[in-house]
């Protein structure tokens, strides 16, 4: 897929997971890359991954200031944005009556707040840009409630909502807005996560829910970091240009109905 020459792209929690992925890929295409994450150790690491031109800064999303001082120092450094990758996340899994505010307000404040605070920040240039593309990292949690992940469902709804809404408003200005929504991946430290939580209380191995995740999936595997980058990449190139609004399910078959049964 072509990928747009000189294209200038903030991902945020790009020093691990599906952003650091997509992070690579962008500079791997030719863009510009900064990558924002609240982790500086790694950030440096990535960013000498990267190599020569990558920018790393440390951002806490949940922080208007810091969030609205990284884009303006992207934009300087860069010449400009016109892409945009929200990937910076969290997680948390427990029952409804072990959930603290400290839990919820964390699970909200990263993965909701910060879509809107990078969102708010960033789309003026996006606008100026004439060719914006933001992608938002949702969750196939975004998409049907599970058990034991309230806030985390709750704000990728959230992100699904808000996806929908931006690509409505600046749709007129030549900016698209769409959502990648993936089922678990057990390499992410997310997936690592969840993981540990299944083989809690129990005699499986972590290779044995690995390899049942997989088997109860229609195409008879786990997500990839790959899979997630590739779709992101689709929506920021030439390719994805008359899409918007879009929340994609790249999750195997997992959203797909069963006979009961069968």
């Amino acid at each position: 897929m072509q990928i747009a020459d000189g294209r200038k792209a903030l991902i945020t929690g790009g020093a691990s997971g599906f952003g650091r992925e997509i992070a690579a890929r962008l500079d791997a295409a030719g863009a510009a890359v900064a990558v924002l994450d609240i982790d500086a150790e790694k950030v440096d690491e990535t960013v000498a991954e990267l190599g020569d031109g990558a920018l790393g800064l440390t951002t806490d999303v949940r922080s208007v200031a810091e969030v609205r001082d990284a884009v303006a120092e992207v934009v300087d450094r860069l010449g400009g944005l016109d892409t945009v990758v929200v990937s910076a996340g969290v997680f948390h899994m427990g029952p409804l009556e072990e959930i603290s505010e400290a839990d919820w307000d964390r699970v909200l404040g990263v993965n909701l707040k910060g879509a809107f605070t990078v969102a708010q920040a960033t789309m003026p240039t996006l606008r100026a840009s004439g060719r914006g593309r933001m992608v938002t990292i949702g969750s196939d949690g975004g998409r049907r409630g599970y058990p034991l992940q309230l806030a985390y469902t709750a704000s990728k709804f959230g992100v699904v909502g808000l996806t929908e809404s931006l690509a409505a408003e600046f749709a007129a200005a030549n900016v698209t807005v769409n959502c990648v929504c993936p089922v678990g991946c057990p390499t992410t430290g997310m997936g690592q996560e969840v993981l540990q939580r299944k083989l809690e209380g129990g005699n499986r191995t972590a290779e044995d829910v690995i390899r049942g995740a997989a088997a109860t999936n229609p195409l008879g595997r786990n997500a990839t970091e790959a899979d997630v980058a590739e779709a992101t990449l689709f929506f920021i190139s030439e390719s994805g240009s008359f899409l918007t609004g879009v929340a994609l399910d790249v999750d195997g078959g997992a959203s797909l109905g069963a006979v009961p049964g069968i």
